[in-house]
């Protein structure tokens, strides 16, 4: 059964347009945490050179996953069962991983596990993309992001929304470097970290 998530339309067209610039011509971007599937299915008809491949640990989520793929192009591919915290990850290569609101809901250690699961996978070089509410150092939260980390941790008191410099800082105990921010509308932001050669 289909599932919609109502900010995956207003934010496909501005994560899709970093996405032309910073993933790789071609290859196998493997998709974490893909939710509903909206996605997948918009960036696999964007970028038809790329092979998508969408996960998600949530039986319903694959579900949702498969059956927008129904209507999607050869390059989407079916959905994977992937937890970043059960190793080993049910893929052994990726030319890039993207994560789209993965890592403020969900506890830090799946952030290391993210970490620790792509630096198995991507080669030398290769993108790790992350989009999402970031504390930025210098920077004070925006209202809407306090009041956002506060329903989240009321949910789950291990969400919320990292720091830049903290995920930066596992990232390269974990062989990744940050190469690249960019600011995102509706106070979001995406990460660029690649795999140390």
């Amino acid at each position: 059964m289909k599932r919609e998530a109502p900010a995956a339309s207003r934010n496909v067209g501005p994560i899709g347009d970093v996405l032309a610039e910073w993933l790789p011509p071609t290859g196998l971007v493997l998709e974490i945490a893909s939710g509903t599937g909206e996605h997948a299915l918009a960036f696999a008809r964007r970028f038809p050179a790329l092979e998508w491949q969408p996960t998600d640990p949530a039986p319903d989520a694959l579900e949702s996953i498969a059956a927008w793929r129904e209507e999607g192009p050869a390059n989407l591919r079916p959905p994977l069962r992937l937890d970043v915290c059960e190793e080993p990850w049910p893929i052994a290569h990726a030319d890039a991983v993207v994560a789209i609101n993965l890592v403020h809901i969900s506890p830090w250690a799946a952030s290391l596990a993210l970490l620790a699961g792509a630096a198995t996978i991507l080669p030398p070089h290769a993108p790790l993309i992350l989009y999402g509410p970031w504390r930025v150092p210098g920077e004070p939260l925006a209202r809407s992001n306090l009041a956002f980390e506060a329903a989240l941790q009321a949910r789950d008191p291990r969400f919320g929304i990292r720091n830049v410099a903290a995920f930066a800082a596992a990232a390269r105990e974990a062989g990744f470097s940050l190469d690249r921010q960019q600011a995102m509308p509706a106070n979001n932001r995406m990460l660029l970290l690649r795999r140390a050669g």
